[in-house]
């Protein structure tokens, strides 16, 4: 089972901030130190709206460059690639289950920091996550989500 004190990231997530971070640091942070560079060169800076704007976009490119290093650093890759051919769900499986109605979903349990619901890439730490931790094909999961508890078929398990 995932260890709860680990940032947990799939190698695609890991990827993902990583060029961030790249882009961000070579890219836009040079590109807005030139904007700020230009601004001041024009005189008066407590009133010159474009070096203030800049300073202050450089003030959020550098909080998010600190955020990012953090998380990198924290970072456990975990390749689903790995867990191929084992039939119980863990960090980076791809599921598809099927609810109550009959109607069936595909999730992948990632990091926090790579979810996206609307692609069903959902935490391993999210209620329906971590109740279908350690499960199998045809396990049925109950789930107490905001919209009430429901009931989960595990149809497949995957890992890509």
């Amino acid at each position: 089972m995932a260890d709860p004190g680990k940032n947990y990231i799939t190698p695609d997530g890991f990827r993902r901030l990583s060029e961030e971070a790249h882009h961000l640091r070579t890219v836009e942070r040079k590109r807005v130190v030139e904007e700020v560079a230009h601004a001041a060169s024009l005189g008066d800076r407590s009133e010159n709206a474009e070096y203030i704007y800049g300073k202050k976009k450089l003030r959020e490119i550098d909080r998010r460059l600190e955020w990012l290093g953090k998380r990198l650093d924290a970072a456990v890759v975990v390749n689903p690639r790995d867990k191929r051919g084992d039939a119980r769900i863990f960090f980076g499986a791809t599921v598809v289950v099927e609810d109550e109605e009959g109607e069936e979903k595909t999730v992948m349990l990632v990091g926090e920091d790579e979810i996206d619901a609307g692609a069903g890439r959902i935490s391993w730490r999210s209620p329906v996550g971590s109740a279908l931790l350690t499960r199998r094909e045809g396990d049925e999961v109950r789930v107490r989500t905001p919209a009430g508890t429901r009931t989960l078929t595990v149809i497949e398990v995957k890992y890509e």
